[in-house]
């Protein structure tokens, strides 16, 4: 059940608006493309991993898929994320993209359900890798079960002025695929909620119907 602190958090997510990924250069840098008459449409199945501003994260919940459109030269296209659904082991019912405030909710709360995770960095020197479970967030002043031991924080020189930290459920947020009216490529991300194991997908796609017309890509 969501805590009243998480219902005002997906609240604030659906305000913030997704600014998308930067689209390679062709559909064809994609590993699964196609061609439309007014479209043509790039994806890369990333299993549970996203990636913004040079770190990677992972949402044990979702399965991610980067997503790129490329309407015609003078052309408009609106983009949408519910015209894309993914279909596993050719299942009958599609799986709908979650909104992205739904998995930065799983980034905000990790402790709704412990489970170890995998965070790497990104960036020349450091390329760490940590496995394990976050802190626990705390629900309210003085939780409990937010108390663990803290390391002191290290002394900044003279001047020096902490870096603002860039918060895994806002670079979720912000790395989604943008919805609107567009005449350029965009790009972004897509969660589609799964529990299941990701090693026993034996075919995925991604089934495209818009305004462009109806197809699919696919991924495995």
């Amino acid at each position: 059940m969501l805590t009243r602190a998480a219902w005002g958090w997906l609240v604030l997510a659906g305000s913030l608006l997704a600014a998308g990924l930067e689209p390679r250069p062709r559909p064809g840098d994609y590993p699964a493309h196609l061609q439309l008459a007014e479209l043509a449409v790039g994806a890369d199945y990333l299993v549970r991993s996203f990636t913004a501003r040079q770190q990677t994260f992972v949402l044990p919940s979702f399965l991610v898929i980067e997503v790129a459109l490329y309407p015609a030269p003078s052309s408009r296209l609106l983009v949408q994320a519910g015209q894309f659904s993914l279909r596993i082991n050719g299942a009958k019912r599609a799986l709908m993209p979650q909104p992205p405030g739904m998995a930065a909710a799983e980034l905000k709360y990790p402790d709704w359900e412990q489970r170890p995770e995998v965070v790497l960095g990104g960036g020349v020197g450091n390329a760490g890798i940590v496995i394990g479970s976050r802190q626990p967030v705390e629900r309210f002043p003085g939780d409990p079960r937010a108390r663990t031991p803290r390391l002191p924080a290290p002394q900044q020189g003279a001047g020096s002025e902490k870096e603002p930290e860039d918060r895994p459920e806002q670079l979720v947020v912000e790395a989604a695929l943008p919805e609107g009216e567009t005449s350029g490529p965009v790009a972004g991300y897509l969660y589609f909620p799964y529990k299941g194991k990701p090693g026993k997908i034996r075919s995925l796609e991604l089934l495209y119907q818009g305004p462009a017309g109806q197809s699919t890509l696919r991924l495995r």
